[in-house]
């Protein structure tokens, strides 16, 4: 798996008023990488994310990076386990701006997951109903949307701790 680097906003359009903005600070990005649709691929995203959030010094405190992983465990494995017949390879990506830090991964399937109820004896099943409660609990908004090419995003984005804001 290797990270492809970092993906630059995108520009204002020319016609826009120009807007004063603060000097982006050197966490803030996007970054992408992709992965085959097979098991091995969780927890590597999971230590991929990780090692970013490491590497570019994102201010993430341990609640925040513990839920981040587990929600990069959970979306991947659902793509891997509901998407991997259609969509063979999945991307994952983790952005961030001056106060937040979104993790999302796309495929090519194109069902929209629901998050469910499971019942008490099933040992799956709770996957998105729990990056739903990480998300609620942080603060944070997830949704899953559809790409042109008729798959999927599934993405959580949470704030960074206050300590972190400009």
């Amino acid at each position: 798996m290797e990270v492809r680097g970092s993906v630059p906003p995108e520009p204002a359009p020319a016609t826009a008023p120009a807007i004063p903005t603060q000097t982006p600070r050197p966490y803030e990005g996007a970054w992408r990488f992709t992965a085959p649709a097979v098991d091995s691929s969780v927890p590597q995203a999971r230590h991929a994310v990780r090692d970013l959030i490491a590497d570019r010094q994102i201010p993430a405190d341990d609640e925040l990076l513990h839920g981040l992983l587990l929600i990069v465990s959970e979306l991947v494995t659902n793509a891997v386990r509901h998407a991997a017949l259609l969509s063979p390879e999945i991307t994952v990506e983790l952005a961030t701006g001056a106060d937040w830090v979104r993790v999302a991964v796309e495929d090519n399937h194109p069902y929209r997951p629901k998050a469910l109820q499971a019942d008490s004896s099933d040992i799956g099943g709770r996957g998105l109903l729990l990056v739903k409660a990480i998300t609620a609990e942080a603060g944070g908004m997830c949704d899953v949307e559809h790409t042109e090419s008729g798959g999927k995003v599934v993405w959580a984005a949470l704030p960074l701790p206050e300590s972190a804001a400009p």
